[in-house]
């Protein structure tokens, strides 16, 4: 969290406010537009913005967005709800997900269920793997302003197994319940991801690799710091001045920013970062 209020505290003394932010851009107070290679750590890779929003603000609309079933919020009698749908088509067989408050308690409780076959997934992973081996895969949401949320899909036949065995109460510690609203857009970003994933592949990241891989090794749309970590931090501060927002954190990979052009990095190309 410290690391989250320096970095804002970063562009707000250089440009002020973030007035609105659209696709990977963030428009500023002083007039300044900020691309966005930090995404919010990957929940806004598919951009600032989109269908997930309306879905939100439609669902909420409606006033059904406190602690009880609801279409979105729980399968209401149906065989699975809107969410495990979602990742059942995201993964590519019947899952069951489960959301938690935090990555260690939907890890912990993953390995309850398999310790042999659990994961932890980022799309555009450039691991080659079979995702339908995996019985339990976590995974953040492509969704901003989720940061306390993470998605664990389990495979069907586990949850059942476990649900049968706990009498139906198949609860784990650090699950979350999500109002109808949330429910609602977190499906839509599964379904808005699965689409991202037929579109997007190496031909949209490679264009920038001209200017990126002095500073970064590119593994599929992330970037790795070759930076020295002592020198990140006024790396960090070099590329804010050049209206480029990277990671503020060095172990967590900044992100090519589909939707952006090569004009977005002629202020780095021009000044470039010595290291």
């Amino acid at each position: 969290m410290s690391q989250i209020v320096e970095f804002a505290k970063e562009i707000y003394s250089r440009f002020g406010t973030i007035k609105r932010a659209r696709k990977s851009f963030l428009y500023t107070a002083k007039g300044v537009r900020i691309t966005d290679l930090y995404q919010e750590g990957g929940r806004a890779i598919l951009g600032w913005g989109g269908s997930v929003f309306t879905i939100f603000k439609n669902v909420l609309e409606r006033g059904a967005s406190g602690s009880y079933f609801t279409d979105f919020s729980s399968p209401c009698g149906r065989e699975a709800s809107q969410l495990d749908r979602a990742v059942s088509a995201l993964f590519g067989d019947e899952r069951k997900a489960f959301t938690f408050s935090s990555k260690q308690a939907a890890l912990e409780a993953a390995l309850s269920l398999s310790q042999e076959a659990t994961s932890v997934w980022r799309p555009w992973n450039p691991v080659s793997l079979d995702l339908r081996t995996i019985d339990c895969i976590i995974f953040a949401p492509a969704l901003p302003w989720t940061n306390d949320i993470f998605i664990l899909a389990a495979k069907s036949s586990l949850a059942e197994k476990l649900s049968s065995e706990s009498m139906g109460q198949n609860h784990f510690k650090g699950e979350t319940f999500l109002a109808a609203p949330l429910a609602a857009a977190l499906t839509r970003s599964v379904y808005d991801l699965i689409k991202a994933l037929q579109e997007r592949e190496e031909k949209q990241w490679f264009i920038y690799d001209q200017i990126v891989t002095k500073y970064w090794e590119r593994k599929g749309p992330y970037l790795f710091p070759k930076v020295p970590e002592e020198a990140y931090p006024e790396f960090f501060r070099h590329c804010l001045d050049c209206h480029l927002l990277i990671s503020p954190d060095y172990y967590q990979p900044s992100i090519v920013p589909f939707g952006a052009d090569k004009g977005n990095f002629t202020m780095l190309k021009n000044k470039p970062f010595d290291f």
